[in-house]
């Protein structure tokens, strides 16, 4: 099985095109970033974070590897200032804190649910927004207490919602929330 990282990296290469359009919505050290480049060479990927040194880092992963992404110094819930286009394939999220930054500094769930509430608007028929969610620390538990609520609040006809972890571990262990854009049926 794989572990949630893996998996999270799983749910978007199934759904985004080399020309594909991807948003890594909390840039972190970079690696989703970098990995969505690499699917979407010939497309778009959109990179968030409010620290500098999170977008530093991952600038520094892209130029190694020759990649070319939006690097945005703002938090998520302010996407629709800079994502323009329709037709976003992919969306990922780690929740939390940079890990190696300052903890005091964590995603929320008001900033979390207003830039999921935006991407589900902009997101392609069988397009997926993934969220890894990490609940180990006293923000991150509030933030799943109310993100959980609003995913569970999506109607069926229009989006799939996945949960997926692991529950025989120790110290409240990350898991994902997927949801995927339903297509319409025909007939």
């Amino acid at each position: 099985m794989e572990n949630v990282l893996q998996y999270a990296k799983t749910l978007a290469a199934e759904v985004l095109p080399e020309d594909g359009i991807a948003v890594d919505a909390t840039t972190g050290n970079g690696h989703d970033t970098v990995f969505l480049a690499r699917l979407a060479p010939k497309g778009t990927v959109y990179s968030f974070d409010v620290q500098k040194q999170a977008l530093d880092s991952c600038r520094n992963k892209l130029e190694l590897e020759q990649l070319q992404a939006e690097l945005i110094h703002d938090g998520h819930e302010h996407a629709a200032r800079y994502v323009r286009e329709e037709g976003i394939h992919a969306v990922m999220f780690n929740l939390g804190y940079l890990p190696g930054g300052p903890k005091d500094v964590t995603t929320t769930a008001e900033t979390t649910i207003t830039a999921v509430s935006f991407f589900l608007e902009k997101l392609l028929p069988g397009g997926r927004i993934i969220l890894v969610i990490y609940h180990g620390h006293q923000e991150g538990k509030a933030e799943k207490g109310e993100l959980l609520p609003f995913l569970q609040s999506l109607p069926q006809h229009a989006y799939q919602v996945l949960q997926y972890g692991f529950i025989n571990q120790a110290n409240d262990p990350p898991f994902i929330c997927a949801i995927e854009k339903r297509r319409q049926r025909k007939g």
